[in-house]
């Protein structure tokens, strides 16, 4: 029996369905990578997930139990980082925490360790004296994850939790996401930021239009692009007319611009390359550099979906 499993799980509002007949099974101890772009249903699912949000058909069960039936005794083994900060800036560090804990019920010298525990595990145990206003971003988030950690969750959903913070503080978090599931938590994680997710993720979904349309392995994942590649041409000047030549090409999968760079997914033929001189050339257009690039989960979202995964 898998430990998060949604089966065909509909949500609409009004007449607009945002999450279409959802079907998915995550494992018990998997860290799973859920991908799409802005407006695919992430946020939805985490929040029907969650209990926050009604499902208007399907069903989501959680260690065998229905979100639905069962609400209150599932919140209590989820811990959710939403993307926003559910933290209080007139609070401390530590009483942030502890009034997270009381809302889960616990009290006394247990609360005091736990509240001890997920400062310290997340590297704030120093500064559990200091209210947020005195944190840096990254600080911020950190405590965003201690909140939700504290009560010792099986299933910690992280939605975006490295939005607009420096280095050292992602790394800090990737390092515990890593810790968290060693200690035997299941995590769900989306991110903008690909790299993250190929570097922590047992196995990737890829969401758009309320639909899973990939799910696997990285390695898995892969396998479906088959021998598509990027390719990067800097050039001297850019028109429109070359771009709606390009995007014409039967091979040319998908052109995307970065100033004067053209990002392309290409269906590698023979004569492709030879295709894009000549259309480039027609249009007075002139190459600069060129740069190939091996296929990894950014060209296959960009494959399924037609747009990079922070557009």
């Amino acid at each position: 029996m898998s430990f998060v499993e949604l089966k065909q799980v509909l949500k609409r509002y009004d007449t607009k369905v945002t999450v279409n007949h959802l079907s998915l099974k995550i494992e018990k101890g998997e860290v799973f990578g859920l991908l799409g772009p802005n407006g695919a249903g992430k946020s939805t699912t985490i929040h029907m997930l969650t209990g926050l949000l009604p499902y208007d058909q399907g069903e989501i069960l959680i260690d065998g139990r229905s979100v639905h039936k069962h609400t209150i005794d599932i919140k209590k083994k989820i811990g959710l980082v939403p993307q926003d900060l559910a933290i209080y800036e007139t609070l401390t560090a530590r009483e942030n925490v502890t009034f997270f804990g009381r809302l889960y019920g616990l009290s006394g010298k247990l609360l005091r360790e736990r509240v001890d525990e997920a400062l310290d595990f997340v590297g704030l145990k120093d500064r559990a004296g200091d209210k947020p206003g005195a944190y840096s971003g990254g600080m911020k988030r950190r405590l965003n994850i201690a909140c939700a950690i504290m009560h010792h969750p099986e299933l910690i959903i992280m939605d975006e939790p490295t939005v607009g913070i420096d280095p050292q503080s992602r790394n800090h978090i990737m390092e515990s996401i890593r810790k968290l599931n060693a200690m035997g938590s299941t995590i769900i994680y989306t991110s903008h930021y690909m790299e993250e997710v190929e570097a922590i993720s047992t196995r990737v979904g890829i969401m758009d239009h309320g639909q899973l349309i990939a799910c696997g392995t990285k390695e898995e994942l892969l396998e479906q692009l088959g021998r598509d590649e990027k390719m990067f041409i800097t050039v001297d000047t850019l028109r429109d007319s070359v771009l709606v030549e390009l995007r014409r090409h039967p091979h040319i999968l998908s052109v995307e611009v970065l100033g004067n760079e053209l990002e392309m997914l290409l269906k590698p033929t023979d004569t492709v390359f030879q295709d894009i001189l000549f259309i480039l050339s027609s249009h007075q257009i002139k190459p600069i550099s060129f740069k190939r690039e091996e296929p990894n989960l950014e060209t296959l979202f960009l494959s399924l979906t037609g747009r990079t995964l922070r557009d």
